[in-house]
């Protein structure tokens, strides 16, 4: 198999590098276990609903003795980077005192692509619901907008390796649109309230907002498929976090907003068609 012929093979690279750094240098509260346990815990969730999606698949097959050698081979656990990288986004994202939490967090968040599917598509962020499932069931959990801290090292590498990952994927105008859209609200929300420049500068340079927008909304495979409706999309999901944030004064607005209208993907690839995204070397992760 090889390197980094995969989008994927830079996500992992690079988050692991965020989650690195935030341990050694950031001084963290999070114990390498916990980051152990995520891991362990999106792996083997994944391989369990890939196992049992496969035999589900074979059984239909000598049900309807439409015999398919594709799904008559062994299992290949497809989907074990798109895993990995869910399991690094929770390390980096979400905190909680009872290391259950983050488990379930993991549970939830990978069962979620093959329980929220429309058209073999799921149209949850696996790392996006698990955080918001987690905030919903629990009152443990939580985002930390301000770990990075206003270092402008970080902020400059989250830049430089986010474009990277876009330049890959090629769903550069979703992070583009939505960035340039928050960031305009945001701007216009300061002015009229008569803070300055520095106040913005920290609102929008904040490590969370930045990982949210380049790792978690460019997810190729939940958002919508058509550019236009990508681009609609994103002015939607950077309007309702507006809102949600700073009218409401809910904490991460942006990441509820992701949640509540993803499952609008789905009306959105009706409207708008567009080629399904589908990684290097598989077909249903």
């Amino acid at each position: 198999m090889k390197v980094f012929q995969d989008a994927r093979d830079y996500q992992i690279l690079f988050l692991s590098l965020f989650l690195s750094l935030g341990v050694v240098n950031r001084d963290w509260t999070l114990s390498p276990i916990r980051v152990v346990l995520i891991i362990i815990a999106c792996l083997l969730v994944q391989f369990l609903c890939e196992s049992l999606t496969h035999y589900q698949q074979k059984i239909n097959t000598l049900i309807n003795k439409n015999y398919n050698e594709k799904i008559l081979e062994s299992i290949s656990f497809q989907g074990w980077k798109s895993a990995l990288i869910t399991s690094l986004g929770l390390s980096l994202l979400l905190r909680a005192n009872d290391i259950s939490t983050l488990v379930i967090a993991s549970a939830i968040a990978i069962a979620s692509k093959f329980i929220f599917k429309y058209h073999n598509k799921h149209f949850f962020n696996p790392a996006n619901f698990g955080i918001i499932g987690v905030l919903l069931l629990t009152n443990d959990g939580w985002i930390s907008p301000g770990q990075w801290g206003s270092d402008w090292l970080y902020l400059g590498l989250f830049l430089a390796t986010g474009a990277m990952v876009l330049k890959k994927v090629g769903r550069w105008e979703t992070t583009a649109v939505f960035l340039s859209t928050y960031g305009i609200l945001e701007a216009i929300y300061n002015y009229y309230l008569g803070w300055n420049f520095e106040v913005l500068l920290h609102q929008l340079m904040t490590g969370s907002l930045l990982v949210f927008a380049f790792f978690m909304l460019s997810d190729p495979r939940s958002i919508p498929d058509g550019k236009n409706g990508r681009i609609i999309w994103a002015i939607t999901i950077a309007f309702l976090g507006f809102i949600l944030g700073n009218l409401f004064f809910i904490n991460n607005g942006v990441f509820w907003s992701l949640f509540i209208i993803s499952p609008l993907t789905i009306l959105f690839d009706l409207i708008w068609k567009g080629n399904r995204f589908r990684w290097r070397y598989s077909i249903n992760s």
